[in-house]
């Protein structure tokens, strides 16, 4: 009895391996795009109204990528990612009015892969050239607007977990963290998919 259950457990852990080493899954181009949530916060802009203490919401965002996948496990891509324009009004003891961030531009990136069956288990580190445009709308006429532009690159680094659906569509939730100068704190929660040719 005992060695009919251990070898249907090494039988079903041999089943999971083998299709994660599946030939027709293990390598090769693939396609997508996500939705996502972007979350920034910005304390205390230079050169923008000193009574602005903090600058902290969030907004929808979206990627398109492509990628190749050396092998099951490392996988090179290249994506066009738009974190939206986070926007808010703020009220201060000297000042009102409304202020926006809009941030988008390039993602090479470097995915290890962890596959576990249908499941899989990602990491990701890529680099993030960007263009960041922050403004500020004052209500009051004697206060003149202000805005910043800053366009860079930084180091942004994820992880996530996926599932593949009939061998070729991969369903994945991510977190990412993007270090952007100048932002006290900024990260996104993605949900992606890809096709796999």
């Amino acid at each position: 009895m005992n060695r009919a259950i251990v070898a249907a457990t090494l039988l079903a852990l041999s089943s999971g391996a083998a299709y994660a080493q599946s030939p027709e899954n293990d390598s090769g181009l693939y396609i997508g795009g996500g939705v996502g949530q972007f979350d920034i916060e910005i304390d205390g802009v230079d050169g923008i109204d000193e009574a602005i203490g903090r600058l902290d919401d969030s907004d929808t965002a979206w990627q398109a990528f492509i990628g190749w996948r050396l092998n099951p496990y490392i996988s090179l891509q290249a994506a066009y990612v738009d974190y939206g324009g986070p926007n808010d009004d703020f009220s201060t003891s000297g000042s009102s009015g409304n202020y926006s961030a809009s941030l988008s531009g390039f993602a090479p990136s470097i995915i290890g892969t962890l596959p576990l069956g249908p499941v899989e288990l990602s990491a990701k580190l890529g680099y993030y050239f960007y263009d960041l445009d922050v403004s500020i709308d004052i209500d009051d006429p004697l206060d003149p607007d202000s805005s910043s532009s800053d366009s860079g690159e930084d180091v942004f680094y994820g992880v996530g977990v996926g599932m593949t659906f009939f061998d070729r569509l991969h369903a994945k939730l991510e977190y990412e963290k993007i270090d952007l100068k100048g932002v006290d704190d900024s990260n996104a929660f993605w949900f992606t998919g890809q096709w796999r040719f």
